[in-house]
């Protein structure tokens, strides 16, 4: 409960002063960063969190759930349909690339190392998170298209990597055996898989009709449907692991298809459940404070260090700028969907679920990349928003293309 305590002080405190420390880039995420290396810190800290139980474990997951829920639901169909060639190349070509270049990268820098292994990593290193560059996506100097673009892009990408994750999870834990078969892991995956698709459909576009029906008539009231559009994600999630699917899956899918009932629902339906997600991923990073303790606690090799700036830098970078060749983007706007690729909530939830899942040493080497992209993806991408920001009023006043 003291955690608890602290956290909600630490949350209120930065309310008070949100708007000045946002002029030295202090966001909420920073904050709570800082405040959980400080009370974490040290033989006998204030606070301490075991991550080695089921109750940490379900609790993460249950944050991803909620947060890909309301990626898909608050993705606009108009910009979809709008950009859509734009969408397949960045989804459909450059994510893969992407996907595979970091992988390709950690067989550079860590030979030896099994390949699902490495593939885990490619997957944890990989996921879009907005918040720590959030100023970019509100700050109205950079072109709306390219912030749309972004905002569809992060609430998409999460939902595509998380299926690829856990594939890759689920062939490592097989691998411990002397006999390992990967092919019935592969079946369990798919079959798991396919029980999340069927659940989230069921549970999204039937709850979505009957919120959107019982509001139509006027049946309900907003502060009843906001707590109904809560209900969906968690109903997905638990019925989908009761079926033995993916529960991440399944809450994906459940807001894809949920998604269509919110032009008949009131605009603030998903704002609860927003909220919720919010105040839960802070929590988040103020308990990664402690895995940053726990991960400079031992000795960082420079690999760690050079695979997480090469993550950050180019492993998005050059697979966005080869999708978007034969474009009409201009170049300016290319590198900037390809340098804005923050890590954040996501890269850290599947992180903690791999170092839950798998054996130590193996959850080691995942943890320390891990940090260290999202550390090096808040420093730079949090100190470049401004001057990108300002080059693109600068644009804008020359009319330059």
């Amino acid at each position: 409960m003291l955690a608890v305590a602290v956290i909600a002080g630490i949350l209120f405190v930065w309310s008070l002063l949100a708007h000045r420390l946002s002029r030295w880039s202090i966001t909420a995420p920073i904050a709570m960063i800082g405040a959980g290396v400080a009370l974490t810190a040290g033989s006998d800290p204030p606070l301490r969190f075991d991550f080695d139980t089921k109750a940490f474990e379900h609790a993460v997951e249950v944050v991803l759930a909620l947060l890909l829920f309301v990626d898909a639901v608050e993705v606009p169909l108009s910009v979809i349909r709008r950009e859509k060639g734009l969408f397949v190349r960045l989804l459909g070509i450059a994510l893969p690339l992407t996907l595979g270049a970091a992988f390709a990268v950690g067989y550079l820098f860590f030979p030896g190392r099994p390949l699902w292994l490495l593939a885990v990593l490619a997957t944890v290193v990989v996921p879009l998170d907005l918040a720590p560059a959030a100023s970019v996506v509100r700050d109205r100097r950079i072109p709306g298209r390219l912030r749309e673009t972004l905002n569809v892009e992060g609430g998409l990408n999460d939902g595509i990597v998380s299926p690829v994750f856990l594939l890759c999870v689920t062939l490592g834990v097989e691998s411990r055996g002397a006999q390992s078969d990967y092919v019935d892991a592969l079946l369990t995956a798919v079959v798991a898989s396919a029980w999340a698709v069927a659940t989230g459909i069921a549970v999204g576009w039937t709850s979505g009709w009957l919120l959107g029906t019982s509001w139509v008539h006027g049946w309900t009231r907003g502060t009843a449907v906001r707590l109904g559009v809560f209900a969906v994600p968690v109903a997905a999630y638990t019925l989908s692991g009761a079926l033995g699917g993916n529960g991440f899956v399944a809450s994906f899918v459940a807001g894809v298809c949920f998604a269509p009932a919110m032009r008949h629902l009131p605009e603030t339906a998903v704002d609860m459940t927003d909220d919720l997600v919010t105040l839960l991923a802070l929590a988040l990073w103020f308990i990664f404070g402690q895995i940053i303790n726990d991960v400079f606690g031992n000795d960082v090799p420079v690999s760690v260090v050079l695979y997480a700036l090469i993550a950050v830098v180019l492993v998005r970078m050059i697979p966005v700028l080869l999708s978007l060749m034969g474009t009409q983007i201009r170049p300016a706007d290319r590198l900037f969907l390809g340098w804005m690729g923050p890590r954040g909530v996501t890269s850290i939830v599947f992180g903690a679920l791999a170092v839950t899942e798998l054996p130590e040493q193996q959850a080691d080497f995942i943890a320390q990349p891990m940090v260290m992209t999202v550390l090096a993806s808040i420093v730079l991408h949090g100190l470049s928003a401004e001057p990108i920001a300002r080059l693109y009023a600068r644009l804008a006043r020359t009319g330059a293309r």
